[in-house]
C-alpha cells in the first residue's frame, strides 16, 4: 500500500508540476503590469481555464521557426524565459538558422517531413521536478492519513509561489490568499475524518499566529518584509499549527534560518551585499515543508 501512496503522490506530483511553468511565466510580472497573456512572441495562450493551465511550449512559434527554415525566410527566434526584453537582432545581419534544441542539422527538412513541436518559452523542468519530490516527501512521511489529500493538493500552488517569488520578488495576490482559505477547508475537512493525526483549532490559531507575527515584522521594516510574505504566512502558519505549536515554531524558524544562510553565502561569494533584496516565500515554504514532515512523522 505504501508504494501505491508512493507512486500515486509522484503521479500527481508530476502531472500538476507541468502546468506550473505556464502559470510562472504568466504571474512573473512587475506590481504595476499586468498578467501575461500571450508568449513572447506574441500568440495568445489557449486552454482550459482561459489558458492558465497548459505546458510551456507554444505551437504557433514552432510553426512559424519550420516554416521560416524550410523557406529561407530571416526569423527571431522565440524570446526565452527572462529575456523578453532583449533587444532582436539588428535587420540585415545573419542569423544562425533556428534548429530544435539538442540536433544539429545541415540542411532545413523538406517541407511535410516532420511535424513541428512546440517550442518552449519557460523552463519546464525544475519546478515539476520540485514538486514531485515535495509530494513523495509528503506522502512518506504521512502515510495513509486523512491530512495527506490536503498536502498533495497545497503543494503544487506552494512551487508555483515559490517559482514566481524567485523569479520577480513577488507573491501575488490570486495565489496567495486562496492558497490560506484552501489550506483552512482541506484540513477542516481532514479534522472530520477518523484516522487524522493533528487539530484544526491549532491550525486556525497558527494561521493567526505567523501571519500576525509577519505582520508585525512588516510594520517595523516594511523595506525588509513584503505585505506577501504576510500573506503567505496565513496559509504556512494554518499547515504547520496542525501539527501543534512546536512545529508551528520549528517550520516558521526553519524559513528565517534557510533564507539567512542564503543570504550570507551571496555576501560571502560577494554576489550581494548586506542590503541587497532576496526573495523570502522560497524559503518560508522550504521551512514550513521541513516542519510539515517533521511533524508527520513524528505523529
Amino acid at each position: 500500500m505504501d508504494l501505491v501512496l508512493l507512486a500515486v503522490a509522484a503521479v500527481w506530483g508530476g502531472a500538476t508540476g507541468l502546468l506550473i511553468p505556464r502559470a510562472a511565466y504568466r504571474f512573473a510580472v512587475e506590481p504595476e503590469e499586468p498578467w501575461r497573456t500571450a508568449c513572447p512572441a506574441g500568440h495568445a495562450f489557449t486552454g482550459p481555464l482561459g489558458g492558465w493551465w497548459g505546458p510551456a511550449r507554444c505551437t504557433p512559434c514552432a510553426s512559424r521557426v519550420q516554416t521560416s527554415v524550410r523557406y529561407g525566410d530571416e526569423v527571431q527566434a522565440p524570446v526565452a524565459y527572462g529575456e523578453e526584453t532583449e533587444a532582436p537582432a539588428p535587420q540585415g545581419e545573419e542569423t544562425e538558422e533556428p534548429v530544435a534544441h539538442g540536433d544539429k542539422a545541415d540542411a532545413p527538412a523538406p517541407y511535410g517531413d516532420q511535424p513541428s513541436a512546440p517550442l518552449p518559452y519557460a523552463p519546464g523542468t525544475l519546478a515539476p521536478l520540485i514538486a514531485v519530490l515535495a509530494c513523495l516527501a509528503l506522502a512518506a512521511a504521512t502515510g495513509p492519513r486523512p491530512e495527506l489529500a490536503a498536502w498533495l493538493l497545497l503543494a503544487p500552488p506552494a512551487v508555483l509561489l515559490a517559482t514566481v517569488d524567485r523569479r520577480v520578488h513577488r507573491l501575488p495576490d490570486p495565489l496567495t490568499l486562496p492558497l490560506a482559505a484552501a489550506a483552512v477547508l482541506l484540513l477542516g475537512g481532514a479534522a472530520l475524518l477518523p484516522g487524522h493525526a493533528g487539530s484544526w483549532t491549532s491550525g486556525l490559531l497558527g494561521g493567526l499566529v505567523l501571519g500576525g507575527f509577519y505582520l508585525l515584522l512588516f510594520l517595523i521594516n516594511p523595506n525588509g518584509m513584503g505585505f506577501g510574505d504576510v500573506k503567505l504566512a496565513l496559509a504556512l502558519g494554518v499547515a504547520l499549527g496542525w501539527y501543534g505549536w512546536e512545529v508551528l515554531f520549528l517550520g516558521g524558524f526553519a524559513g528565517f534560518l534557510f533564507g539567512a544562510t542564503y543570504g550570507l553565502g551571496l555576501v560571502l561569494l560577494r554576489r550581494a551585499g548586506r542590503k541587497t533584496g532576496i526573495p523570502f516565500g522560497p524559503f518560508m515554504i522550504v521551512g514550513a515543508l521541513t516542519g510539515v514532515l517533521l511533524g508527520a512523522l513524528a505523529a
